[in-house]
């Protein structure tokens, strides 16, 4: 049996869940938690297979609550249940050492296949994210514009413009001369086909290569 906890704030979601879960013959929900700090304590005490995690708790985050059911129970496995739809939240997921990201609006699809999947060891991602993921892993590819792709070092440039950095603070940072930059911007434009700031930062953005905390989300 694979033995499952769920962590949701709201009831109704939790009893949901437990229906999908239980009506597999290989799966047990082991317990429940409204937050996570009650996650935590549960993980604990049970030490379940796979934790399904929502990020929107009413103490504290999902992903500080995936990171405290990991320190509590280390062999459990965190499958990340929620409503962002988005590869920001997915990556802070990851990096907190969650093994699964699940859109809720395919739980009742994909809930059962996912818990599986992570309870034998592989990671799970959302299809539809999964393949933004990997685009995301190959911005160079994803950025080409009629004059061509950018090259590594225009795509970290490209990052510092959209983040709102002077042409004198990013020459800092890459302890290269201002003239350079102003170069390396001329060609970032070119080979986009862009003329302002504004749409340098659309770009960025659309690329996946500002991360959370530089969005704000």
């Amino acid at each position: 049996m694979v033995r499952v906890a769920l962590c949701d704030d709201h009831a109704v979601v939790r009893s949901g869940l437990r229906r999908i879960v239980e009506a597999e013959a290989d799966l047990e929900v082991v317990g429940e938690a409204a937050a996570g700090a009650e996650a935590a304590t549960l993980a604990a005490a049970s030490h379940p297979d796979v934790f399904v995690m929502d990020l929107g708790l009413p103490d504290q985050s999902g992903i500080a609550a995936t990171g405290a059911v990991l320190e509590a129970s280390p062999t459990t496995r965190v499958l990340v249940l929620t409503v962002h739809d988005d590869l920001a939240y997915l990556r802070r997921a990851f990096e907190a050492g969650a093994a699964g990201y699940l859109v809720k609006e395919a739980a009742d699809v994909e809930l059962i296949q996912a818990i599986r999947q992570v309870a034998a060891g592989r990671r799970y991602v959302h299809p539809t994210l999964g393949a933004a993921l990997l685009a995301a892993d190959a911005p160079a590819a994803r950025l080409r514009g009629p004059g061509g792709e950018l090259s590594e070092r225009e795509l970290e440039v490209l990052r510092m413009i959209a983040l709102g950095l002077t042409n004198t603070e990013i020459a800092g940072r890459l302890y290269v001369s201002v003239r350079t930059v102003e170069t390396h911007r001329a060609h970032i434009q070119q080979k986009l086909d862009v003329r302002n700031r504004a749409e340098l930062v659309r770009r960025a953005r659309d690329a996946g290569l500002l991360e959370e905390e530089d969005t704000n989300l």
